[in-house]
């Protein structure tokens, strides 16, 4: 009998917690809880959609890699190696002049299986935008967000433009915390509803286009008003625009923040090495895919520059500076990789469960090795 009242006082205990998380609105904590530390992590992995709903990114017709004639006949140099096998790389793809050079998988993975991007989804956020811009759906990267997004908050709000969001000079009030469980990073990623957190919780605090702050939340408005205006969720938009023209192999899947819900696009589209390095053909060619224009040529070259900090542009990230040679890349948390280096037509795509620490920059360690040894091979 005593072990079954102190059986019914811990369920009590238990019930009445889950009960306050609901009341606070904190029941975003029992899912990252669930998806992190009771599977022995301390954030998010490259493998968590299946602790999330998702929308399929449809594909069309596939079109091939070809493949070069010295295709996986170079060997990696063994600091390459080296690097790829202590950060638990799971894909490594080289293409050159568009053609398949090398590709190499580990741990059970292959190309076709779907990891998460993460923070490459804000690289395609940005993307897809230039696009609804040049369908009309937007007059430009000068327009103000809150004529799309009424309810967003702020003193400044009426000064936030497309373009602050992708710059990441947005103003707003977020911290960018991976780890910490009661920041409002871990509310978007867990939340049930990141729409309304957005508008209620990220307020446009100082004034924008003043100073570089790299903000994920930047990036999810600026998905919610590419939503609003296209009347299409991310997923079909990226599917029609992108995914089915780039002739992706295998759909894609984009994280939810509920069933039938809202994308986090600020992160979460989960694909392959071959497939995400189709972005890399795309602006390795001025936004032209087989001939065939899709994304502005003067936006591609407007993006991949430097604009507040000489490290990053809308969305991309940029080294003029360590390789002899100009580099753009788009970058997930944790080394998701899609690579450009125009003057040697090379596009690189990693991806994998760790990274190198910064190397007195804002480039990881991991990033110039990759950069410096396929340089030397490729």
């Amino acid at each position: 009998m005593k072990l079954l009242r102190v059986l019914a006082v811990f369920l009590l205990m238990i019930g009445l917690l889950v009960l306050g998380l609901f009341i606070s609105g904190n029941q975003y904590l029992l899912k990252g809880v669930w998806a992190t530390y009771l599977h022995g992590e301390r954030s998010a992995t490259i493998t968590d959609k299946k602790y999330f709903t998702t929308r399929i990114v449809e594909s069309g017709e596939h079109q091939a890699w070809p493949r070069s004639k010295n295709y996986n006949r170079k060997q990696l140099s063994s600091a390459l190696r080296d690097m790829l096998e202590q950060t638990e790389s799971i894909a490594f793809v080289v293409i050159r002049n568009d053609s398949l050079a090398h590709e190499e998988y580990w741990q059970g993975f292959s190309d076709s299986s779907r990891t998460n991007s993460f923070s490459m989804a804000k690289s395609v956020t940005t993307l897809l935008t230039q696009i609804a811009i040049q369908e009309g759906y937007f007059k430009g990267w000068d327009d103000k967000v809150a004529n799309y997004l009424p309810g967003l908050e702020g003193a400044y709000r009426g000064e936030l433009t497309l373009a602050h969001l992708s710059t990441m000079t947005a103003g707003l009030r977020w911290n960018e915390d991976y780890h910490s469980p009661f920041d409002i990073t871990a509310k978007a990623y867990y939340g049930p509803n990141i729409g309304k957190l957005m508008l209620s919780q990220v307020p446009v605090v100082n004034k924008p286009g003043e100073k570089f702050e790299y903000q994920s939340g930047a990036t999810q408005l600026l998905g919610l008003a590419l939503a609003k205006t296209t009347g299409k969720t991310l997923s079909q938009y990226a599917s029609e625009k992108l995914w089915v023209p780039l002739g992706a192999r295998y759909p894609a899947e984009w994280h939810l923040d509920s069933r039938d819900g809202t994308e986090l696009n600020y992160c979460c589209m989960n694909s392959n090495a071959l497939d995400f390095a189709r972005f890399g053909k795309l602006l390795i060619h001025h936004g032209k895919w087989e001939g065939e224009p899709l994304i502005d040529s003067a936006f591609i070259a407007r993006a991949t520059k430097a604009q507040l900090k000489d490290f990053y542009g809308y969305s991309f990230w940029i080294d003029t500076d360590d390789h002899l040679t100009p580099v753009y890349y788009m970058r997930g948390i944790l080394g998701q990789y899609v690579i450009v280096i125009p003057e040697k037509d090379l596009v690189i795509c990693r991806l994998g469960k760790q990274w190198l620490g910064y190397e007195n920059d804002k480039h990881h360690q991991d990033f110039h090795i990759i950069v410096s040894e396929v340089l030397k091979y490729f």
